[in-house]
């Protein structure tokens, strides 16, 4: 018995001998990644130099051959928290960069080699230039297309320098988004998610909601200067599901386009780059009478816009409807299984901005107490919350020259509406108000990527 214990013994001895004696043990080493000292002598061009072989006329992918040119660069994407998936942003200094780029790489966790702030060389040759979904990327040219860099000539193309340096974020405001910034690392200050995203009966996640696919975009603002923009983040990122910051604050991160090229976005490594901690919001002063929200029985003013079949009816009706930038969109009627309402939007106009105003008749207000407004609003292929809804007791007839208050308005958000395909109902409290009340819906969008889509109906004041 255990004389075929030993016989069994050497023999699994063997056999294991022979499985390693035909097995080359190079295909199981761990690539090892190039470094270079400090000392670095290679060719070296500039980012923003590489940027002028692309031809955005012809839009032809330009492959780098018998250059011996390198590219150096500070990384400034990290994937650790997954949003950022097989690629490298990088940029030219550690402190007021002119020029950055993304370098397309079939590798994860990238941040374990190529960290924040580590500076890199990138060898060209038989690397692609393209200009993709609005930045410029490197990668390996494939059928028409440039694709990431394969793991097997990473180490070929990508040599990690012993430099690892401090990234001073480069101070920008949203108003001042442009081409020359793209793909470097930012920092804006005194901004805020919209209102509309961090209300407290629905306040979203970073991109965890039912209609976020790949991306959520969600609407940050200045609270300097009043521009907007968006903070994306990726569906597959570690974050994904923690609710939005209700305060202000600063964040810092890769300015980017979306996937779309609609817009400029903003992309964090990690959701420590927001500080939200400290500052309140810096919402714009709305008109505050009261908390009641419980319609009265008497009836002023109701618009559900039966029989509104062509736009010039609510003119007879007593509406003011108009462009105030001399463009031709206006609020137009719209229909959907036998309902009707009222749509605006920028899509397809060519009207950049578009400014259009919806206008109530006057709603006499002197016989009632504990008057309530109400109203159904909808939105579709949101970019944007870019619909306000103000109230007056002195319009003047012309939009621009009358003083407005602006009332909190629930304005949905999300792709094709973030509540469904239903309308969004709105409440307000506008007892406080004396005379002649007219109530306006305010549209500024500009073609062609502030184009939400906003549709109206069921406006109802009613008092006691």
């Amino acid at each position: 018995m255990k004389r075929f214990k030993i016989i069994e013994l050497v023999g699994l001895l063997f056999l294991v001998f022979l499985m390693n004696a035909c097995v080359k043990t190079d295909d199981f080493e761990v690539p090892k990644t190039t470094e270079v000292d400090d000392g670095f002598d290679g060719n070296l061009t500039s980012i923003s130099g590489i940027k002028g072989n692309y031809n955005p006329t012809t839009g032809e992918i330009y492959t780098f051959q018998n250059t011996e040119d390198f590219i150096e660069g500070y990384v400034i994407s990290s994937d650790e928290a997954g949003n950022f998936y097989k690629k490298l942003i990088i940029q030219d200094r550690a402190a007021n960069p002119s020029s950055g780029i993304q370098i397309l790489v079939d590798n994860t966790s990238l941040f374990s080699t190529y960290e924040f702030g580590r500076k890199i060389y990138i060898k060209l040759d038989g690397l692609s230039l393209w200009f993709n979904n609005g930045v410029f990327q490197l990668g390996i040219q494939n059928r028409g297309d440039v694709v990431a860099i394969p793991a097997s000539l990473i180490d070929e193309h990508i040599m990690r320098s012993g430099i690892s340096s401090e990234i001073e974020p480069l101070p920008l405001d949203i108003k001042d988004f442009s081409e020359a910034y793209r793909n470097l690392y930012v920092r804006l200050e005194r901004v805020q998610f919209n209102r509309n995203l961090v209300r407290e009966e629905k306040r979203f996640t970073f991109a965890a909601e039912v209609t976020d696919r790949f991306d959520g975009e969600r609407q940050i603002e200045s609270c300097t200067t009043g521009s907007t923009s968006f903070l994306s983040t990726s569906t597959f990122s570690d974050f994904k599901s923690l609710l939005l910051p209700q305060l202000s604050g600063n964040i810092e991160g890769v300015l980017t386009r979306n996937f779309y090229d609609d817009q400029f976005v903003v992309i964090l490594n990690s959701p420590e780059d927001l500080q939200f901690e400290a500052d309140a919001r810096c919402d714009p002063a709305f008109l505050k009478c009261g908390e009641n929200e419980t319609e009265g029985s008497k009836v002023l003013f109701q618009e559900n816009f039966v029989g509104v079949s062509n736009e010039n009816i609510l003119d007879g009706r007593g509406w003011t409807n108009v462009n105030v930038n001399g463009g031709n969109e206006r609020f137009e009627d719209g229909i959907l299984n036998s309902d009707r309402y009222i749509r605006i939007s920028a899509y397809e106009t060519s009207e950049n901005p578009l400014e259009a105003w919806l206008i109530t008749p006057g709603i006499n207000f002197n016989n009632s107490i504990n008057e309530v407004l109400s109203f159904d609003l909808k939105s579709s292929y949101d970019n944007g919350v870019l619909l306000s809804v103000l109230i007056t007791t002195g319009f003047t007839g012309n939009p621009l020259t009358t003083e407005w208050q602006l009332l909190d308005a629930k304005i949905p958000v999300g792709p094709t509406s973030q509540f469904g395909k239903n309308f969004k109902n709105s409440k307000i409290d506008v007892s406080c108000l004396e005379g002649t009340v007219h109530v306006a819906f305010k549209y500024l969008g500009a073609a062609p990527d502030k184009t939400t889509t906003y549709d109206i109906d069921n406006i109802r004041v009613t008092g006691k």
